[in-house]
């Protein structure tokens, strides 16, 4: 069974997504912060790291930058996963920041269930 780590601060999505996955066959480890879901990426080496952006204390983007810059953790494949297309006027994140991170993929929230589960299963059939 493959090992999801969703990473967002936003509790109703992250219960919502984890049923979700699950019922796909995943296993799935939820944290509601970057800081919590660099700890959780480096105990648990999960399959696949989902990543919100926007996030109080460590956003997506410097998660993203400190796993892919790890040689024991750089190959783990990276999501993505945010409402900045949506919030990019108030907001300092932006599309080019995403971009430089090295993230596998990139999604905009609100994202379809179906293709939410395509994509982290075409990252995982990579191999």
């Amino acid at each position: 069974m493959k090992k999801v780590l969703l990473v967002d601060d936003d509790v109703d999505f992250c219960e919502a997504t984890k049923l979700l996955l699950e019922s796909k066959d995943f296993e799935v480890i939820l944290a509601y912060g970057g800081r919590e879901g660099l700890e959780k990426i480096r105990a648990e080496k999960p399959d696949l790291v989902i990543l919100d952006v926007m996030m109080p204390e460590m956003n997506g983007y410097d998660v993203c930058v400190v796993l892919k810059a790890d040689p024991e953790l750089k190959k783990i494949p990276t999501i993505l996963l945010t409402a900045v297309d949506q919030e990019i006027f108030r907001t300092h994140y932006t599309q080019h920041m995403g971009l430089m991170t090295e993230a596998d993929d990139y999604i905009a929230k609100p994202v379809e269930s179906t293709e939410l589960v395509k994509r982290v299963e075409d990252l995982l059939n990579k191999d």
